[in-house]
């Protein structure tokens, strides 16, 4: 794919991601249909001054524009993860180092018997947890739900909430947090 392509492919996709017509966007540039389509297929070129109007007009600037997507790391091994065990020996694994930056966090817990969550204050967003081994208990407000191993749970986090174990063993929860909240 040459530049004009790859110009004209950005600007379709950003168009298209606006809900704009092709003819809504030369209203807005002040350009017509036709140039716009020939742009988007990559058989015509824009001057930085034209470019700058079209991007601006589809809520960005040249820089981000033209700004290469990261698309980051992908898969996470035993390596990347962050642990911390508190003081009853339970461990909360961070299992993306990089979650406070998207709109969720898994982590995995390991609660042992006998033994439970620090409580959480009432916050925004949801909490899901898929129980992997073991046997817990999700208290959430002044309710109590036994989860046990392949059940799941899921929560808007509007109440205090925290969990313990009905196991005699260690339990092992796959917990998603959204936002990121840990």
């Amino acid at each position: 794919m040459n530049l004009d392509e790859s110009i004209g492919e950005k600007i379709r996709d950003l168009r298209n991601k606006n809900g704009l017509t092709q003819e809504e966007l030369a209203d807005r540039t002040e350009l017509t249909k036709g140039f716009i389509s020939q742009l988007e297929r990559g058989l015509s070129s824009a001057s930085v001054a034209t470019l700058s109007d079209i991007v601006t007009a589809l809520g960005t600037n040249l820089s981000d524009f033209f700004k290469a997507e990261s698309v980051g790391k992908i898969t996470f091994s035993d390596e990347d993860y962050f642990l911390k065990t508190d003081e009853s020996g339970n461990t909360t694994e961070w299992l993306v180092p990089s979650a406070q930056g998207m709109s969720l966090e898994p982590i995995r817990l390991v609660i042992k018997p006998d033994t439970a969550t620090p409580e959480d204050s009432p916050h925004e967003g949801e909490e899901f947890g898929y129980v992997v081994q073991g046997k817990i208990y999700v208290h959430y407000g002044d309710k109590v739900y036994k989860v046990s191993r392949g059940e799941s749970f899921c929560y808007k986090s509007d109440r205090v909430h925290f969990l313990s174990s009905a196991s005699k063993k260690d339990s092992v929860v796959l917990w998603v947090s959204c936002p990121p909240s840990f």
